[in-house]
């Protein structure tokens, strides 16, 4: 009979990965793993965890295997139908929550366009709960995953479903900062072939085109839909943070800065109307 020991010796993976999946399989904490790594497990649960171990060598996302991510101090649920949260999206949130605290509004208005997860949004209205959070998505399934989030973490969020601004009803109030993370990926960029992206789904990584359809889009739309002094915020490839600049001037957005991601890429582009 195997025990966790022998599992973790045999293991092809990397020891923390697959001491993830055998606590995830246990449901037990890592400090009781290491203290009862020689208990015996029984035959179906050690076929449970080989069965997660061929995933993961397989090369499926932990996220998917574990069907959780954090993302700014929270777990969210994840599945193959939403993105990963990643580290790089949090500086669009502290942006975000940077910009309505200088907004000084009793109850700020805030749409996440593309919302996935609920990551951006859900993790907005968490640490502003004063602010009115909207969020859209033009996948049912994604929406699905975004409304369990924002029910488990006790965020109060509204959402719609469809594609960018026309998932919204027609009188919706002005809303004072749009936020989003659409797709942008070039459609011959061969990461989408590599590591996680190849699980992803494909229509929320690129646009099939140049990576740039989906943010013109969003910039075209939004002095509709944005308040007068509103902000708009976007994140970006690695290499568009000029042309997004260029598109916010002439949509005639003023103040238009980029900031950077923890790498120090500028990840995210944003301005004022």
């Amino acid at each position: 009979m195997s025990c966790a020991r022998d599992l973790l010796r045999d293991s092809p993976l990397p020891r923390l990965e697959t001491q993830m999946l055998l606590q995830q399989v246990l449901g037990v904490s890592r400090a009781w793993l290491v203290a009862h790594d020689t208990d015996p497990l029984a035959d179906d649960t050690v076929a449970t965890i080989r069965a997660l171990m061929a995933r993961r060598e397989a090369g499926e996302p932990m996220a998917y295997i574990l069907g959780t991510r954090e993302f700014m101090g929270h777990d969210f649920q994840v599945s193959p139908a939403v993105l990963i949260p990643r580290p790089d999206t949090e500086v669009l949130v502290e942006t975000a929550l940077e910009m309505l605290q200088s907004l000084s509004l009793v109850r700020p208005r805030v749409l996440d366009l593309g919302t996935g997860s609920g990551a951006i949004a859900v993790s907005i209205a968490l640490a502003c709960p004063q602010a009115c959070v909207t969020a859209t998505d033009s996948s049912p399934e994604a929406l699905h995953v975004a409304q369990a989030n924002a029910r488990q973490l006790g965020a109060v969020v509204q959402f719609f479903e469809g594609n960018w601004y026309q998932a919204l009803p027609a009188a919706t109030t002005p809303f004072d900062l749009i936020v989003s993370n659409p797709p942008y990926i070039r459609s011959d960029d061969t990461h989408l072939a590599q590591g996680d992206l190849r699980f992803e789904p494909r229509g929320a990584l690129t646009d099939d085109a140049n990576g740039l359809q989906a943010l013109v889009r969003i910039i075209e739309g939004a002095p509709t839909w944005l308040a007068p002094g509103g902000a708009l915020w976007l994140e970006h490839g690695w290499d568009q943070a000029a042309d997004v600049r260029q598109l916010l001037v002439q949509r005639g957005f003023q103040r238009v800065e980029s900031r950077c991601d923890l790498a120090g890429i500028e990840r995210i582009s944003g301005g004022y109307l």
